[in-house]
Formats: structure tokens, C-alpha cells, sequence
């Protein structure tokens, strides 16, 4: 069940025997994926780093994903198709020829991308995704990128903004698509959307 407000998140507990320890965002989407992709259920994912491990207010300290002051928090997770294959990310997608010219679209399943505050709002299990999509001048997007870490960004009158469950992104020409820091594909169609509650994550 996706978090409400004025309600507690997650209880305390130690990452469990068939656990397995992460410490970036890109072994935690492989491991993801390939249970998903074997039919078979995500193990508990100790987190040691990667932008979800910040997201959550996880310490990098792997003693205390085995001890009892451990946190275990119900993570939502993303799915994407692209051109007809499914994959899936912990943390984000971002859809992108160039940081400095062209449309960028990133949507956020965490608040982080490495040192960028990109989705301040954003929580990792209210069963929405934060999406920011825009094609900014090259002006905008000095000053947009002295404020991205510290989440000031937004709003902005040339950033779209929306918190979705599900969305569909169609692009111009093949756009190279980027899921937790790993290119995987180019793609003109991209169809997205939460799966909540899909991961367990102890920090």
C-alpha cells in the first residue's frame, strides 16, 4: 500500500537472509529486472548507494542493513516499454541527446539525480511518477543548472511538470533513453507507468 499522508512509512527490521546488497542504482535495476523478467518475486534490496538509497536517507553502511535499527520501506517501481521490450528503474529515466541543447525529459521515481535535486516534491512510494519535460535556451539552462541542487529549478514557465501513474512520451526523431545512469535504447515511443509497491528497500 502506497504511503498517506500523516502515515508512518516502512518499520524497522534487518534485510532479510535472501536479501540482496545494492550499492548503486544500476545493480539494483539488474537485479530488478531479472526477477522480473524470470517471473519471479524482487528479493529485498539493501541499499548501500545510488540515488534511491539518498532519496530514502540510506547511510551506506551495510553492518546496519543487518541489525535491527534497520529501516524496511515499500519502494514503488517503474516500468517502461520501448520498442516493444520491457524494462524496468529504481530511481529514473531520462530521455536526452544532450544535457545543453534539444528536449530533455527526465521522470523520477526518486528525488536525485547524483548531486541534482531534480524532483524535491517527489516520494518513491505514492504510486506517482514526477515528470519534467522541456527544451530549454542555452541561457535557461546555465541558470537552471546552478539551481538544480538545491531543488530551485522549479518551478519553471518552459519546465512542464506532472505527477503520473502512467504516461506516454513521443519524440521527434529516436532519442537515446536512459534508465538509472545506463543507456539502453533510442526510441521515438516510450510507455511508462508505477508499479507500486513492487520493491522492498532496507537503508
Amino acid at each position: 500500500m502506497t504511503i498517506e499522508k500523516h502515515q508512518l512509512w516502512g518499520h524497522p527490521g534487518p534485510l532479510p537472509a535472501e536479501g540482496v546488497v545494492v550499492r548503486s542504482d544500476a545493480e539494483a535495476r539488474a537485479v530488478a529486472e531479472r526477477h522480473r523478467r524470470a517471473g519471479a518475486a524482487i528479493p529485498a534490496l539493501g541499499l548501500l548507494g545510488g540515488d534511491l538509497c539518498r532519496t530514502v536517507g540510506g547511510r551506506g553502511d551495510e553492518a546496519r542493513l543487518r541489525s535491527a535499527e534497520a529501516m524496511v520501506l515499500p519502494v514503488d517501481l517503474g516500468s517502461v516499454l520501448v520498442d516493444g521490450r520491457q524494462h524496468w528503474f529504481v530511481s529514473h529515466l531520462v530521455a536526452r541527446h544532450s544535457w545543453w541543447r534539444g528536449r530533455v525529459v527526465a521522470v523520477m521515481n526518486a528525488q536525485w539525480i547524483g548531486r541534482w535535486d531534480v524532483a524535491p516534491k517527489g516520494h518513491p512510494n505514492d504510486g506517482r511518477l514526477d515528470v519534467l519535460d522541456g527544451d530549454l535556451g542555452l541561457d535557461d539552462r546555465l541558470k537552471v543548472r546552478s539551481r538544480l541542487a538545491t531543488g530551485t529549478h522549479v518551478p519553471h514557465p518552459d519546465i512542464a511538470q506532472s505527477r503520473v501513474a502512467a504516461v506516454q512520451l513521443e519524440f521527434d526523431r529516436p532519442t537515446p533513453i536512459w534508465l538509472d545512469g545506463e543507456r539502453i535504447a533510442s526510441a521515438r515511443s516510450v510507455s511508462i507507468r508505477t508499479e507500486p509497491d513492487a520493491l522492498t528497500c532496507v537503508v
